[in-house]
Parts: C-alpha cells; sequence; structure tokens
C-alpha cells in the first residue's frame, strides 16, 4: 500500500481524542503485561465520569490499574483473565469478575466472537518502511484482539522494540495513531535466594544438553538459568522468557541449532525484563514471536523433541494435583500456559515437565505439599498430567507412579518439619502407611 504514510498521518489524534471513541458498555482490550499501552488508559480514566459500564479485559497488569479502584465501580468493570497484584483486590471484592482460559485459548475467544472485542488498545513499534508496525513484546492475545476488534487504538513509540515474526500489523489497520514517547514498562530480576538456588540447582539436572526449553518468570526460573551454564545447544520455545534467557545466548549455550522445530529460532509470544532484554529482541532474526494460540498449542509444542516445561505452583496433594492459580477460593493468578507446556511436553518424544515451587509459604508455616488440597482451590494441573514436582528438597518423579508411591516422593520432598504430619494424613485417608 504506497499511500501507508498518508494513511498514517491522517489517523494521528491525541491520547484524549483517541479514548472519546469508547462509548458506554464497550468491550476494551488491553495489551499485556509489560507491553500495557499506560499513556491511553491514564487517558481513559482521567475522566470517569464519561465513561458507564467500560468493560476492561486483560491477563497480567504490570500498570496502576487504576480503573480497579473503588471509586471507579460503575464506571468500569474489570474483566480479568489472569489475576495480579493490582487487580486481585477488586476480584476478592467483587468489583471485577475473572474469566477462566488456557492462555493458549484467549485469541479464539475474540475471533469467535465469545468476547466481542469492541476496542483494543494496544503499543506497538513506528511503521517500517512498508507501513508496518510491530506488537513487539505483547503478541499474545494482543494481536489476535487487534484483528478481531471494531476500533484500533493504538500507542506508537520508538521504544518499542520491532520483533519479528507473526507480529506485525499495518497501519491501514490502525483506527487512531497516538504517538509518544512511552517506554514499555521494565520487570527488574528478582533477588534470588539460597532456596531459589537449591531448586534451580535439581531443576537443571533434568535438563539434559540440546533440550527444548519453556521458562517462566520469577526467581526459580532466574536461579535455573544460573545453573545451565555448562549445557551445550539448548533450544526455547516458551511463552516469555525474560533477561537470563539472553544471556544463555550471549554465552553460547541457546544456540536452538538441535530444535527440529523452528530449528535456529527462538519461538516466543510476549516478553518481561529489563532494557537490555528489549534491545536483544529488537530485529534479532535469532527471536520470532507467534500469536499465543500458535506458541502454547500443546500440538505444536510437542513437535519439539525434548521439550522441557518448567513451570511453578501455590499447592500440591499427595495425589499430584497441583494447584497453580487459586489459594483457597480466592483467585490469586490464572492458568496460565502451564497446562498448555505441560500437555505438549507430555507428547513431545523425550518431552518432561518440572512443577518447581518452594516447600513452604508464609514465613514456613504453611507446607505447600498437602494431605488435600484447601477448600476451594482450582486444580490448574491435573495429577494424571503432572510428572516432575521439585522443591529445595529434592526431585519427585511422579509419572507412572500409584497414589502411594506418588505420596512417599512428594513426602520426601515436603519440608522435614510436616514429613510426619502428611504420613500420618495419609494413613488416616487411605488406610494405609507410606
Amino acid at each position: 500500500m504506497n499511500n501507508w504514510r498518508e494513511i498514517y498521518k491522517s489517523r494521528i489524534v491525541s491520547a484524549e481524542e483517541s479514548v472519546d471513541c469508547i462509548k458506554n458498555g464497550d468491550r476494551v482490550v488491553v495489551g499485556h503485561a509489560c507491553g500495557s499501552p499506560e499513556t491511553l488508559l491514564t487517558a481513559l480514566v482521567k475522566n470517569p465520569d464519561s465513561c458507564n459500564n467500560v468493560e476492561i479485559v486483560h491477563m497480567v497488569s504490570m500498570g496502576s490499574s487504576a480503573y480497579c479502584m473503588p471509586e471507579m465501580d460503575g464506571h468500569f468493570l474489570h474483566n480479568s483473565l489472569f489475576a495480579g497484584p493490582t487487580t486481585r483486590r477488586a476480584i476478592h471484592e467483587g468489583r471485577a469478575i475473572f474469566t477462566v482460559s488456557h492462555f493458549s485459548r484467549l485469541p479464539s475467544l475474540f475471533k469467535e466472537g465469545i468476547l466481542p472485542v469492541d476496542v483494543m488498545l494496544c503499543m506497538v513499534s513506528p511503521p517500517d518502511e512498508h507501513g508496518y508496525c510491530s506488537f513487539g513484546i505483547s503478541v499474545d492475545y494482543t494481536k489476535p484482539a487487534a484483528e478481531s476488534a471494531r476500533l484500533v487504538i493504538a500507542e506508537v513509540t520508538p521504544h518499542m522494540p520491532r520483533t519479528l515474526g507473526d507480529s506485525f500489523i499495518h497501519v491501514s489497520q490502525i483506527d487512531c495513531i497516538v504517538e509518544t514517547e512511552a517506554k514499555p514498562i521494565i520487570l527488574l530480576p528478582p533477588k534470588i535466594t539460597q532456596t531459589d538456588e537449591r531448586i534451580g540447582a535439581y531443576c537443571a539436572e533434568l535438563i539434559k544438553d540440546g533440550d527444548c526449553l519453556q521458562l517462566g518468570i520469577g526467581a526459580v526460573p532466574d536461579a535455573i538459568v544460573g545453573f545451565l551454564k555448562n549445557k551445550k545447544d539448548l533450544g526455547i520455545h516458551t511463552e516469555m522468557f525474560s533477561d537470563g534467557v539472553a544471556e544463555l545466548v550471549e554465552a553460547g549455550v541457546v544456540t536452538c541449532a538441535k530444535k527440529n522445530l523452528h530449528t535456529g529460532k527462538m519461538v516466543a509470544t510476549f516478553f518481561m525484563g529489563t532494557e537490555k532484554l528489549y534491545r536483544f529482541v529488537h530485529n534479532n532474526p535469532l527471536v520470532q514471536m507467534h500469536p499465543v494460540d500458535y506458541t502454547n498449542n500443546p500440538s505444536i509444542i510437542a513437535q519439539n523433541d525434548n521439550m522441557v516445561s518448567i513451570n511453578s505452583t501455590l499447592q500440591v496433594d499427595l495425589t499430584g494435583q497441583a494447584a497453580s492459580e487459586s489459594i483457597g477460593h480466592k483467585q490469586y493468578s490464572g492458568t496460565g500456559g502451564q497446562a498448555d507446556f505441560i500437555r505438549g511436553a507430555a507428547w513431545s518424544k523425550g518431552g518432561r515437565s518440572i512443577l518447581a515451587f518452594h516447600s513452604t509459604a508464609d514465613g514456613g508455616k504453611i507446607s505447600r505439599i498437602c494431605a488435600t488440597l484447601d477448600e476451594g482451590a482450582v486444580v490448574t494441573t491435573t495429577r494424571s498430567d503432572i510428572h516432575f514436582a521439585v522443591t529445595e528438597y529434592g526431585i519427585a518423579d511422579l509419572r507412572g507412579k500409584s497414589v502411594p508411591e506418588r505420596a512417599k516422593a512428594l513426602t520426601r520432598c515436603a519440608h522435614p518439619a510436616f514429613r510426619d504430619r502428611l504420613t500420618e494424613e495419609f494413613q488416616r485417608l487411605y488406610s494405609r502407611t507410606l
């Protein structure tokens, strides 16, 4: 389209003008995580009296989420796809709602009109010479939602990395363009404790040269990265990665040379990290982005031989059921891509899945390994899907194990202070000793 520059100029508006296009009752989907268009959201909540029952839909929020404040009740309703620190309170107090879905299935909710998208708010890179902007660090559900929306409002900033792969939108598909100098949200590396390091060391024992990895975010995944420096030719097929994986590339550990799907490419759907990470992924041919219905599709994941998925959880019972998204009845996070990757890894030739977590919570007062899950706890990973469970006390291989064998292996991975109690509870529940 030769006239894309004219189209671009004709659609430039201020942030305030762009959000004036949002009507009462609209469903507004917001770009994900560190790719959230904070300039647009700030303009939207600046005058809440002009909005009634505007639904704000997104997964993880890394911004202030001002639309979740009590005084915004009636003006905005947050529909959470993954609860976070700035949105949990609104969910718990009934001022927000939670929609259940695997990460991989979110695009279909928008595309098939199950959750029709009225307005999409996103952050993109400036257009290239052909008029295409990149969704940068947030392709995931952001691109499919934009393709399904009645109205697309994009914050265009030179600080959004231009990532490659299936990550582009043409300026002709953007209705309102808001030019800013805003930077994507930064996520600093977490502090790694000795417990994280012990877990990381155990997980690294399960990773072999040439494996293809899915790594999440947080202290435990970052600790695992620290123990992979002596590995060779690792590959990456993941929903996201942070700075640690980029460091493995620079160290020559991640080459993707042994991958049999997208050989020589790191596949991901979003990023969270520092400016160094965002510079690393900018125009990097090694990095290939795709929407989440591709990256997290278990049948696609399974095509990677020796696929290793690494995730975390909040609670595991002695049969192997894992509650990873709620604490009792209270929503803590979301399903995300955990089940997607655990099942994909299970179907992979030579694949393995790992649930890595601290053995205790609340300063050591609560065992994360328990006889039964808390009342109301949501099962994210079923006992039929779990493979390895790893704590700072060791590795439990649960695949193909009977209930007593599972309970015995998990009890060995529990904190020593809780092992006798777990053994007693198992005997009470199942009328047999471990």
